[in-house]
Order: structure tokens, then C-alpha cells, then sequence
């Protein structure tokens, strides 16, 4: 580990969550020489990040930053994702990842208002998140210097495993809740939390249902369905309506917050599957992200009514690239500010309202309305002319048809004369 960098050479702003890992990581810093500075982000965690603080403290961090980054977590990242129909590998929406960026772009500017050269995180180098953060750090700060302790050859010599920790946090008075590892590893904040390795490793195994935290099982969600109104502007939500019991919520955070409570209650938004990670090795993840889905559900319905067709069509083309973006870690990158300005003005006009049913995991549409709506109903009528005349669709039909007939033609010929040449190949005698 280089620390010959800026005035701020043994200054080094750590991502620190109060468990083993980053504990251990703070210790051994300081023990080489590095003034570190904790650095805590609130992201909507339950974790106790007062207690948290307090341990960094006592650890030896010279400063605890305690970031509340929770609405800026919604507008600036979970909402913008929606949009996009970013979901990664058709059935992830992202939650870990879309809260990277974020994470790492406070580091950065903790970084620059404390002087310090380096920043650091607690990721693996098997993983995805070893890629997001640092991506993020040298998109917004080429000059940043990096320290990831489970890429670095002394860091690993010292510790071979989870026993090496325990043992190190034991022998420096470092404070642990637990000497035994988790059966799985988690991942929490606003928009989701995620479940994997351990005891979840192999894929055939159905999931524990201790596993689940968030959200009730679909056999023990209520036997009465609820009915959300929820309003968009721009593509945007801007309020949510309870039409079974009359709430209604409105702003970015509360409004998620809410959704976020309502869809666990009935027990929305499970997914269990197995994905790839950037780094080239599949990884089996259970997730949660009741909120989320309700809102991408709506917020499809509602582009329905009120996007042009062929506008779809190419924000649902650009869809999987910015969901392998954000899965990857370029948030940061040019070609995710080119493809955002697409989705974004794909979302203009995307305005009115989705009434949707939540029934034992489920998320059913139910209504929608939109002032920019493009539905004619006289004209989609079966019932109705309303101004469509029928025999047009006569010739658009024939002229959709040229290219098929043509297609047809070329097939036809190669058949018969393949069957020519067998007939004149049998014909030759012996």
C-alpha cells in the first residue's frame, strides 16, 4: 500500500458499516500509520448507526461522518432506474447496485472536504461491489487513491479468513456482536434487501423461510387485497393514494417509504434467482424490494396509455444496457449520461394515475388515467367506427406482405431445386 499521494497522504476516508470486516480494516490502518476517517452512509439500513458511530470512535477513527443519503437515494437513483426499465437480466431491480454510486460519491466528497488522499471500502474481490465503488471513486476523482484491503498482498497475509479477523478484533479489544459467521450474507437499504452465499449457495435448495425478513410469506399475506392509487408527473411518482383505508402519502421518501410497507404486508416483491456477476462467476441471490416492484409495475401500466409506441420500443431496447450499466458500476460513465437523456425525455408527458391491487405477492393493475393519454377509445372500439375505416387496413396488409410473399418465392425455389438435384442423383446409374 503506496501512501505517497497529495498533501493528504496518510489521510484515508474509510465506508464503514461497524461490522467485522471494516472494523478489522480501521484498526489495521491505523496501526499502519493512516489517519482514518469513518464514514457511515444511511441509505435506509436498519443497522444502529448511533452505536455504529460509537464504535468507530472508540476504534480510533479521528472523524465519523453519519450521512443521511436516503431521499437523494430515491430521486437521484432509484426513481431515474424505474424510468429506465432498468432491470437487470429480466427479473433484478437492482438494489445493491443502484445504492453504490451513491455511497461512493459522498466517499469522494468527504474525501475532498477532509484533504485525504485515499479512499477505502470493505468489498471482496470476488464480487460485484469491489467494481462499483471503484469505478465510481475514479469517475468522479481520477487522482483518488484506493485501498481495497481484499486485493492487497499484506492485508491477506495477515488475514486468510474470517478466523484471522475474529481472532485480530479479539486480541485489539475491537468490539463484535457475534463470533459466528452469518448463514448468509445480506445487503440492506431503502429500495431492497438482498440474501446470498452461506447456506443459499446451492441453487436446488429452496431458501429457508428465516431467510425472508422483509416481507411476509404469500400464504400469510392478508386474505383482503388493498388498492393503491399511485400519480405520476414526467414519470415521476408524486403521490400515493390507500383506496381501501384512505391514506395518502406524497414526497420522494415518504411516499416510498410507505409503498415500501404496504407491498411487505402483502408480501410483494420476491425474487429468487441466479445471475451473473461482471466479474464472470454466477452467483445465486434472494431478494426483497416490495416498494420497487410496485412502482415499476405502475409506472409500465401507466406508459401504456400515455408513451408513443415506437418511443417504447427503443427506451425498451436501451433498458438492458443501462441495466447491465448500474449492474457493472458505470453510473458515472458517458454512455449512461447519453442513454438517461433518452430515457428521460422519453418520460415527458408520462403524467395521471394507476390504480393497482396488491393480493398475496402479486401487483395488479387495476385502472389507469393520463391527460396525455394516446388511447382513443372510439377508435380501438370493436363496437365503434369512430372515424377508422376498415378497408384501409386492406392494403396495409398487401404492402406488409410483399416481403413474405418474396421470402416465400426465394424458399419455394431453393426447395424444388434441391429436390431436382436428388431426383437427377438417383437418377444416375450405378
Amino acid at each position: 500500500m503506496d501512501g505517497k499521494h497529495k498533501n493528504g497522504e496518510k489521510k484515508i476516508v474509510l465506508a464503514y458499516s461497524g461490522g467485522l470486516d471494516t472494523s478489522v480494516i480501521l484498526v489495521w490502518l491505523l496501526e499502519k500509520g493512516y489517519e482514518v476517517i469513518a464514514y457511515i452512509a444511511d441509505v435506509g439500513q436498519t443497522d444502529d448507526l448511533a452505536a455504529a458511530e460509537r464504535k468507530a470512535f472508540a476504534a480510533g477513527a479521528s472523524k465519523v461522518y453519519v450521512e443521511d443519503l436516503k431521499e437523494e437515494l430515491v430521486t437521484d437513483f432509484v426513481f431515474p432506474m424505474i424510468s429506465a426499465n432498468a432491470i437487470y437480466e429480466g427479473r433484478y431491480l437492482q438494489g445493491t447496485a443502484v445504492a453504490r454510486p451513491l455511497i461512493a460519491k459522498r466517499q469522494i466528497e468527504i474525501a475532498h472536504l477532509e484533504g485525504a488522499a485515499w479512499v477505502s471500502h470493505g468489498a471482496t474481490g470476488k464480487g460485484n461491489d469491489q467494481v462499483r465503488f471503484e469505478l465510481a471513486y475514479y469517475a468522479l476523482d481520477p487522482e483518488i487513491q484506493v485501498f481495497a484491503p481484499w486485493k492487497d498482498p499484506e492485508f491477506l497475509a495477515d488475514f486468510r479468513g474470517r478466523t484471522d479477523m475474529i481472532n485480530y478484533a479479539e486480541s485489539k479489544g475491537i468490539e463484535i456482536t457475534s463470533t459466528k459467521a452469518k448463514p448468509f450474507s445480506e445487503d440492506e437499504n431503502l429500495l431492497h434487501i438482498s440474501h446470498e452465499a452461506g447456506i443459499l449457495e446451492d441453487p436446488n435448495q429452496a431458501a429457508p423461510a428465516e431467510v425472508y425478513s422483509r416481507t411476509v410469506a404469500p400464504e400469510l399475506a392478508p386474505d383482503e387485497s388493498v388498492s393503491l392509487r399511485i400519480a405520476f408527473k414526467d414519470g415521476v411518482p408524486i403521490e400515493v393514494s390507500n383506496l381501501t383505508d384512505g391514506t395518502r402519502v406524497s414526497g420522494p421518501l415518504p411516499l416510498f417509504t410507505y409503498l415500501n410497507e404496504v407491498g411487505s404486508a402483502h408480501a410483494v416483491g420476491r425474487i429468487d434467482m441466479v445471475e451473473n456477476r461482471f466479474v464472470g462467476v454466477k452467483s445465486r441471490g434472494v431478494y426483497e424490494t416490495p416498494g420497487g416492484t410496485i412502482l415499476m409495475a405502475a409506472l409500465r401500466d401507466l406508459e401504456g396509455v400515455a408513451m408513443d409506441r415506437e418511443v417504447m420500443r427503443l427506451r425498451n431496447m436501451l433498458a438492458d444496457k443501462i441495466a447491465q450499466l448500474i449492474y457493472n458500476g458505470f453510473w458515472f460513465s458517458p454512455e449512461m449520461d447519453f442513454l438517461m437523456s433518452a430515457v428521460n425525455k422519453s418520460q415527458e408527458l408520462i403524467d395521471g394515475h394507476v390504480d393497482v391491487k396488491l393480493y398475496k405477492g402479486g401487483v395488479y393493475p387495476l385502472a389507469r388515467f393520463s391527460p396525455s393519454s394516446l388511447y382513443d377509445q372510439e377508435l380501438s372500439s370493436m363496437d365503434v367506427e369512430g372515424g377508422f375505416d376498415q378497408t384501409d387496413a386492406q392494403g396495409f396488409i398487401r404492402i406488409h406482405a410483399i416481403r413474405l410473399k418474396a421470402h416465400h418465392a426465394i424458399c419455394k425455389k431453393q426447395e424444388e431445386a434441391q429436390q431436382k438435384k436428388q431426383e437427377q442423383a438417383q437418377a444416375v446409374p450405378v
